[in-house]
């Protein structure tokens, strides 16, 4: 008869690790790190992957220095998610100036049909303008709209990566499109 693999949970792994298993740990950050760098590029910008990376390894830096006093009042992924989302804003702050490590047009949609110059420019000008709007939106609604969008996640994943309930997840997607339809009408977009 084949050996049935025991999953431990997170509260379990969280014990072991403040006993001081480092295995227990190193499970963590593997269930946890790829939602944490995911989180944080949404944050940042897909063109900041290098600080995202960053962002995650002192994500957990903290949680390992952290998790003794940890004391399982939330889930651990919503604990590490806001930990996630507190590092990456702080540092988009300081780094709100920076320009991006790739040029805007390596950046811009990819087009199926091969479009003529004036098409090119256009898009180029619509998803500069969506950019420099999502840019101006409050954080959360960024990062939902990243996160959504960008990221493929479900409404559900947003809210536990944002650690907020689903409907309020719902509410910052509706009204972060409806902010950047009328900023987007403002600027002469009116068919987007």
């Amino acid at each position: 008869m084949p050996a049935v693999e025991v999953v431990e949970s997170d509260s379990q792994l969280v014990a072991r690790a403040q006993d001081g298993d480092q295995d227990a740990f190193a499970e963590l950050f593997r269930r946890h790190s790829d939602r944490v760098f995911h989180l944080a590029l949404s944050i940042l910008g897909r063109e900041f992957a290098a600080e995202a990376e960053d962002v995650t390894q002192e994500v957990f830096l903290k949680v390992h220095h952290a998790l003794a006093s940890f004391r399982g009042e939330a889930e651990l992924g919503s604990w590490i998610y806001r930990i996630t989302f507190n590092q990456a804003v702080n540092l988009k702050a300081r780094a709100r100036y920076r320009r991006p490590h790739l040029d805007d047009t390596v950046l811009s949609h990819a087009v199926s049909a091969e479009p003529g110059p004036h098409s090119l420019l256009e898009t180029e000008q619509l998803d500069q303008s969506l950019s420099e709007c999502i840019h101006t939106l409050p954080e959360v609604y960024q990062s939902a709209l990243g996160l959504y969008y960008w990221m493929g996640a479900s409404v559900a994943e947003v809210a536990a990566l944002l650690d907020v309930p689903e409907n309020t997840a719902k509410s910052y997607l509706h009204r972060a499109r409806q902010l950047l339809d009328g900023m987007l009408k403002e600027r002469g977009y009116s068919h987007v």
